[in-house]
């Protein structure tokens, strides 16, 4: 058999992505779908539609394209590779010319194992967006303007895909049809939302060229945030209507913002108290002081008591992060070092000989061993 060609079937490049080839076939069976076929040109549409169907069945399944692209149609024909087995295009076409089947998108939904049903409203996807800010944005909150590529109904055609529309003669303008279903107990009948114009009551007569049919576009956007001081890392806040629009006038989903602070280079962070730690000199420690240390948003007075021993830990209350939920601010928490010098003066070498009388680990010793 004749190699076959499916990337120039559906007019797509050997790179076309998923979404590419998906909207290319959504085009061409609008084009030949076998209801809007010139009575003279039945065969030839129905023909047609086959084909396309055939491509995207190969094209549309990553597994079935790899093959396609190392081994041709021929890893498809007798059986070979899988191909599209169990999808019966003649069945299809039965189907449309007896008019029980539904329009091409639920072609393309069968086509990739889907059997989900296009009628009712349905609510757009949710859309995660991850940022990342710093300790100090921690503290005074901050403002995030996100850019996006958001899909929005088309305006040209109000979102309808198409201007000209006729009455679907599937459900006569209703919009739901009857269906009969045979049951142990007998003949059921129950009314359901036509699946051919999807309860609209009516059909598309061409494709609107903004949008190529498909009733959305996507556009280029920019949201503002509000993040809020006190946030959390791994925290997700909510700009409510900013996901993918929702379906058959379904609500649209929600924008997830994901917070990621980044690591302080001198501030550890416990909830809404802060950390550091801070040298004071062996003279600081030992007659105490009053320094200045650093805080988030400046600096602030610390009074280091005589005595202080080197790694003690001293609390400045409120110089910590606001409460996210409440009111007031954490503490800072310093911890001091003390720095030994490595080089000495001849004069303060002397100063410090006159302490080598106070020897504490000789009288450590001394209550050890007596």
């Amino acid at each position: 058999m004749a190699e076959k060609d499916y990337y120039q079937k559906l007019g797509v490049e050997r790179s076309a992505t998923k979404e590419q080839i998906k909207k290319a076939f959504k085009k061409l069976a609008l084009k030949y779908h076998p209801d809007r076929a010139p009575e003279e040109k039945k065969v030839e549409y129905e023909e047609k539609f086959k084909e396309i169907n055939e491509a995207v069945s190969i094209l549309g399944d990553e597994k079935k394209r790899q093959q396609y692209d190392q081994f041709g149609s021929a890893a498809f024909q007798n059986g070979g590779g899988g191909g599209h087995q169990g999808f019966d295009f003649s069945d299809i076409m039965s189907q449309f010319r007896s008019g029980t089947f539904g329009n091409f998108d639920d072609v393309f939904d069968h086509l990739f194992g889907g059997s989900r049903r296009r009628t009712g409203a349905r609510r757009g996807a949710d859309v995660l967006y991850e940022t990342d800010i710093t300790l100090e944005d921690v503290a005074h909150g901050k403002k995030e303007t996100i850019s996006m590529n958001k899909l929005e109904h088309c305006s040209d055609c109000s979102g309808k895909g198409a201007h000209k529309f006729s009455q679907c003669h599937h459900c006569h303008g209703s919009g739901m049809m009857k269906r009969t279903q045979r049951t142990p107990f007998g003949l059921f009948q129950q009314t359901t939302p036509c699946p051919y114009c999807h309860g609209k009551g009516e059909l598309p007569q061409d494709s609107c060229d903004t949008c190529g049919g498909e009733a959305v576009i996507r556009k280029k956007k920019k949201i503002e945030v509000d993040i809020p001081a006190g946030v959390e890392d791994g925290m997700r806040l909510r700009v409510t209507g900013e996901g993918e629009i929702g379906q058959n006038n379904g609500p649209d989903g929600d924008l997830y913002v994901h917070i990621h602070v980044k690591e302080h280079k001198f501030f550890e962070r416990d909830g809404e108290d802060l950390h550091i730690t801070v040298p004071i000199s062996f003279t600081q420690a030992s007659l105490g002081d009053k320094v200045d240390v650093p805080i988030i948003d400046g600096e602030a007075s610390l009074k280091i008591p005589a005595g202080t021993q080197s790694e003690t830990l001293l609390r400045l209350k409120c110089k910590g992060l606001p409460r996210l939920r409440g009111s007031g601010e954490g503490d800072l928490f310093v911890k001091v070092h003390v720095v030994v010098p490595k080089k000495l003066s001849k004069k303060q070498t002397g100063l410090i000989k006159q302490l080598k009388e106070e020897k504490p680990l000789k009288n450590f010793l001394k209550k050890i061993f007596g």
